[in-house]
């Protein structure tokens, strides 16, 4: 038994984060500061069994809350989570609703969980032009090898959902399209003239100055999902216009973004229902989606109700995956990106170093082709479009470039998986890509395991080529000295390899731990002196090990609830100078 020589230490940490700018890569925010900092939403999940004074009292608990902030409140829905989704009165920014939620949640037992309703855009950058060039699919410095994995495999019976802003028709799309949905609640966002319905036709996600919030400037309609559809899906072999990387696959559309983007509940009921999942009201999905496109996202640590709906999707079998985010930051911060389960996407340009403008970071899982218009336009990403400024008009090609961009690359790459092993899970799928990926040629720090290799993959599921065994070893990935930083560990077994370059620095890890698992932390920091803490997701801290210089330092957690759950893992210089330790984290 060893004696600690010195008293607990506390440090209480915040996990709150508000929606912050995306900036749009190369061009003008379609959004601005005061449209992503604000919503008229909140999410609240009751906890089952709730007798009918129970419920009276969290009525009143909700409406005192609301209205001691000066909002107004009535319910709107029930998401597909089972979580009530209400309306405010008027915009409030996220920071205080989330504040409201906490309130809330501080004065009635019966609430689950509470957070706002936050609002998510697409993620990438037009810029019109008619000059047609596939690189991404090829075999040059950033491209997937498309070319060559088509003579095993082209997404034959497989579908993809595109979670969006709709799809217009293409003469590239036609026969490629299965019915899909529009799952956007309001009628100003949705800009159809209608609330949920299953038309998921594009009508334009134009803004007029001002109508995302002061200040916000015009913007035309981007037709984003549309171009997204056409990076997955196009039809190939049609003599015209582009390919997709899964051309024989079918898309699902799902329309969730709309003006001034789209509501987190909207993109999770969309996730569940295209995975086949129940939304109530809307019915039942009669093509299921394998394969689930998010180029979309915004700032902030990943909400319960979109780590819920993508436990949902994959607990179906679905794989979602998610754009990185164009703000040339750690993805730590950019939602969905950073939530568990997914597969998060960064780009490259032409050279297959990383884009000026993407993502990066140790939640990064792979790289794709998003484009890189800075060194010319025709480096950006090929697809169908519509040309209509506002309102629909012909059909097009243009453009774009984002880690929206890249995103479709990896959905067609797994839609190839599920062809050649349609029982394939959304793990292996991940694992796949990640090993089968090719190395960077160019510099890309922070993206992932490679570019993804579609030959090299298709040619795994096939049993034809071999899979690297999984990686034992990571590198601690600076800076990581807050929760909101903390480098992901994904797989139990890994040990890190970390540093702490001064007397003041700490290094944060992240695991999400499943329902019934123990997280064993071990820390050998040498001839070292330092130490070992344990937080839960509200900052608590709930394990420590401060044992002297020489001595290891071991704890272990426990989570005893029913769905995964984040815990972050604490080195902590104490004494003996700077150093290396090495840290081995196990469930």
């Amino acid at each position: 038994m060893s004696i600690s020589k010195k008293a607990p230490k506390r440090a209480l940490l915040s996990l709150a984060a508000t929606l912050a700018t995306l900036a749009h890569a190369g061009g003008t925010d379609l959004q601005t500061v005061s449209a992503q900092n604000t919503t008229d939403r909140l999410i609240v999940k009751y906890k089952d069994g709730r007798t009918d004074v129970r419920a009276a009292n969290s009525q009143g608990v909700a409406m005192r809350a609301a209205a001691e902030r000066g909002l107004g409140m009535s319910e709107l829905k029930t998401n597909g989570l089972g979580a009530k989704v209400f309306k405010l009165n008027k915009n409030a920014s996220v920071a205080d609703l989330r504040a409201m939620a906490a309130q809330m949640m501080a004065e009635d037992a019966d609430i689950e969980y509470a957070e706002p309703d936050r609002r998510m855009f697409a993620l990438m950058t037009p810029n019109d032009t008619d000059f047609s060039k596939l690189w991404g699919m090829g075999s040059g410095n950033g491209g997937i090898r498309a070319t060559t994995a088509w003579d095993k495999a082209t997404g034959a019976g497989v579908t993809v959902a595109v979670i969006d802003t709709g799809i217009r028709t293409h003469t590239d799309l036609t026969g490629q399209v299965v019915a899909g949905y529009d799952m956007i609640n309001d009628t100003a966002v949705a800009n159809d003239g209608n609330g949920r319905d299953s038309d998921p036709a594009d009508p334009g996600d134009w803004i007029a100055a001002g109508e995302c919030g002061t200040g916000s400037p015009a913007s035309n309609s981007s037709w984003h999902g549309t171009h997204v559809a056409g990076t997955i899906a196009a039809k190939g072999n049609n003599s015209a216009g582009v390919i997709g990387v899964a051309f024989n696959a079918k898309i699902q559309p799902l329309r969730v973004l709309g003006k001034c983007g789209g509501y987190t509940s909207d993109i999770a009921d969309a996730m569940i229902w295209a995975s086949g999942g129940t939304v109530s009201g809307v019915p039942a999905n009669a093509t299921p989606s394998k394969v689930l496109n998010l180029s979309l996202g915004g700032s902030g640590a990943c909400d319960t109700t979109s780590q819920n709906a993508i436990n949902s999707a994959r607990s179906r079998g679905a794989t979602v995956v998610v754009a990185a985010g164009n703000d040339n930051m750690n993805v730590s911060n950019a939602s969905p990106a950073n939530c568990s389960g997914v597969i998060a996407v960064a780009a490259v340009g032409p050279t297959g170093g990383r884009a000026s403008y993407s993502n990066y970071g140790t939640l990064i899982d792979v790289a794709a082709p998003g484009g890189e218009m800075s060194t010319g336009s025709a480096n950006g990403i090929y697809s169908t479009l519509n040309a209509g400024t506002k309102a629909p008009g012909t059909e097009n090609y243009a453009y774009y470039q984002g880690t929206s961009m890249a995103t479709p690359h990896v959905a067609g790459v797994a839609a190839l998986l599920y062809e050649k092993k349609p029982t394939i899970t959304p793990d292996e799928v991940e694992s796949t890509l990640k090993t089968t990926a090719r190395a960077f040629p160019a510099t890309c720090s922070g993206c992932g395991t490679g570019i993804i290799n579609a030959d090299a993959a298709v040619t795994a599921v096939m049993g034809g080529g071999t899979t690297p065994p999984p990686a034992t070893t990571m590198n601690e990935t600076e800076s990581n000295n807050t929760t909101g930083t903390a480098n992901l560990v994904s797989t139990s077994g890994i040990t890190v390899n970390g540093s702490l370059s001064s007397t003041t620095d700490t290094d944060y890890f992240r695991v999400n731990l499943p329902a019934g698992k123990t997280l064993t932390s071990v820390l050998n920091g040498g001839t070292k002196d330092y130490d070992l803490y344990v937080y839960n997701s509200a900052g608590t801290q709930i394990g420590s090990s401060t044992n002297g210089a020489g001595s290891t330092d071991t704890v272990s957690v426990t989570n005893t609830g029913t769905t995964t759950i984040a815990r972050y893992v604490r080195v902590k210089y104490y004494s003996g100078g700077t150093g290396t330790y090495t840290l081995k984290l196990t469930w």
